[in-house]
């Protein structure tokens, strides 16, 4: 843990060296003590360490110095650091500054100079505000500080970001600490401009991107060789079960992923029909280790990293990152999933991350404990996303087009919705609009029988709907069907011809595209069976494909 902190001031080098020197022998076992020897520097100090987090305990500075008394210098500090504890040291003349420093700037207490000795006329009155301030003073935190606020959509998307890749950090709402948006407007000269994310090396980052976030996190974001036997897009359950199996068979081997191992799956709250797990597995706790499990197999994981586009030269597969980097492989596997259908309604687009969130967001549970909140969709996610949120709000309200919840989602679900006392589901009905300004203040339900509409008193809306396949890095490289999955394997072959352009004496591999050495598996694959066993089945299994596609290469 750091060591609070002692800092002494004064512009005369002896004086200033003999309160070093009677601190530090008293005090040095359980504080940092420091010095500056002006009111400027003091401040410059100060500011460098509030942005690393560390907690100053105790001012002593001088009265009489050029540019900035004493008590003009306490006075900012107070504005800086309002739980650290102030003394002023005072010749005998100064006493009636010291006194009304004690009234106007809240100076804890003044000493006259000299103090020695300091065992009768230093240390027991340091010793008492010292004790004070432990006391009244939380244990400080070392690690990363998010400061934002609680309807800036930026600061929601580092705050998900960092959950989701399991880097632990602390939230601080600038708009609830005064003393931290004071030291956000010196960073950035704007209230408005954040998240800031403060690390314990003292350097922040300013609404900071995902790659850089990443790479101060000490996440991988560049390949390590420019080829690999094995590349694989998307690192949700089957992603990474094909890591894990390609790692562990000896390929050298390469995932990709945009935002965070365990893809949508990852922000399950509970997966509870997985082989193995009889309580059930959070898609997290599932995402970080099966992450693990592939590293130690020597799979290198680059995130966040978006794929532009994949080319077939052969006899390579060459993957274009986003940064126009490259990486070529004798096989590539598409493991991307598929992505949350928008919804289109009035009010949803400005409201993203202040109200409105795709997906369960559960770094967003807390903030609504004890008020009510609307789950959009009717499959698993939404029924998991359901009973997450009812540990915290007062009421969830189920909306779903549909007239059962059964038509999509699991029984065991759905007994445990009924039978979860504040879950209101409500059929047939969809959202008609969002009220708000910068964050949600309603919601507006239509009635898809009559066309009517109601109001809703929900204060956010956790969105499920629909999925879309992320195909876009092979748009014209890979046959879809006509809803936009990747056709594989046996789908390929119509009137027992094989695809267009085939020209190997076989037909596709089970899982191979149309461009032999190109995979795809999981929730992209068409005719895939949507489910996170089901992914981990087929990732597990195109590694075998792989190998056959290896041998005649």
């Amino acid at each position: 843990m750091t060591k609070p902190v002692i800092m002494s001031i004064d512009d005369d080098p002896a004086v200033l060296g003999a309160i070093e020197r009677d601190l530090r022998q008293r005090y040095r076992s359980d504080y940092r003590v420091m010095k500056a020897a002006s009111g400027r520097e003091a401040l410059d100090t100060v500011h460098k360490l509030n942005e690393r987090g560390t907690p100053i305990a105790l001012f002593v500075s001088d009265e009489r110095m050029p540019e900035m008394t004493g008590t003009e210098l306490l006075c900012e500090l107070r504005r800086l650091c309002p739980d650290s504890r102030r003394v002023l040291l005072t010749a005998y003349s100064d006493t009636a500054a010291a006194i009304r420093g004690i009234n106007e700037v809240g100076l804890d207490h003044y000493l006259m100079k000299p103090w020695d000795p300091p065992d009768q006329l230093l240390y027991p009155v340091l010793d008492d505000l010292l004790g004070d301030w432990t006391a009244h003073t939380p244990p400080s935190y070392d690690g990363i500080r998010v400061a934002g606020a609680r309807w800036s959509a930026p600061s929601f998307e580092v705050k998900d970001f960092l959950s989701r890749n399991h880097v632990p950090y602390q939230w601080v709402d600038v708009e609830q600490d005064p003393t931290t948006r004071a030291l956000v407007t010196s960073l950035t000269g704007d209230e408005a401009l954040l998240p800031v994310v403060f690390f314990p090396d003292g350097d922040p980052l300013v609404a900071p991107t995902k790659t850089q976030l990443a790479e101060r996190v000490g996440m991988q974001v560049h390949a390590n060789l420019p080829f690999y036997d094995l590349t694989i897009i998307g690192g949700g359950p089957a992603g990474l079960a094909a890591a894990v199996y390609g790692g562990s068979e000896g390929l050298r081997t390469l995932l990709i992923e945009q935002n965070a191992p365990g893809g949508q799956a990852g922000t399950s709250s509970a997966i509870e029909n997985y082989l193995g797990f009889p309580s059930g597995v959070s898609g997290a706790d599932l995402a970080r280790r099966a992450a693990t499990q592939a590293k130690r197999f020597g799979v290198e994981v680059l995130t966040p990293r978006e794929v532009s586009t994949i080319r077939r030269d052969d006899p390579y597969r060459v993957v274009q990152l986003d940064d126009g980097t490259e990486v070529s492989s004798k096989v590539v596997i598409l493991a991307t999933g598929v992505s949350v259908r928008m919804l289109d309604a009035p009010g949803i687009e400005p409201l993203v991350g202040r109200g409105v969130y795709y997906g369960a967001a559960m770094t967003e549970a807390a903030t609504y404990r004890g008020q009510h909140v609307c789950v959009v969709g009717g499959a698993n996610s939404a029924g998991q996303g359901a009973l997450f949120f009812s540990r915290y709000a007062s009421k969830v309200t189920v909306l779903v087009r549909a007239d059962s919840l059964a038509k999509a989602m699991s029984s065991y679900l759905v007994d445990r919705i009924e039978a979860t006392p504040n879950i209101e589901v409500i059929t047939r009905h969809s959202i008609d609009s969002v009220q708000g300004d910068d964050h949600v203040e309603g919601i507006i339900l239509r009635c898809a029988d009559t066309g009517t509409t109601r109001p809703l008193d929900a204060v956010a809306v956790f969105i499920f709907i629909g999925a879309a396949p992320r195909t876009d890095m092979v748009d014209g490289l890979v046959e879809l069907d006509e809803k936009g999955f990747v056709l594989t394997g046996p789908d390929l072959i119509k009137d027992g011809k094989p695809p267009t352009g085939w020209t190997l004496g076989r037909d596709p591999f089970l899982y191979e595209t149309n461009v032999p050495g190109i995979f795809a598996v999981g929730d992209l694959r068409a005719g895939s069976g949507k489910r996170v066993a089901a992914a981990v089945g087929e990732g597990s299994g195109c590694v075998g494909m792989v190998h056959r596609y290896l041998e005649n290469v």
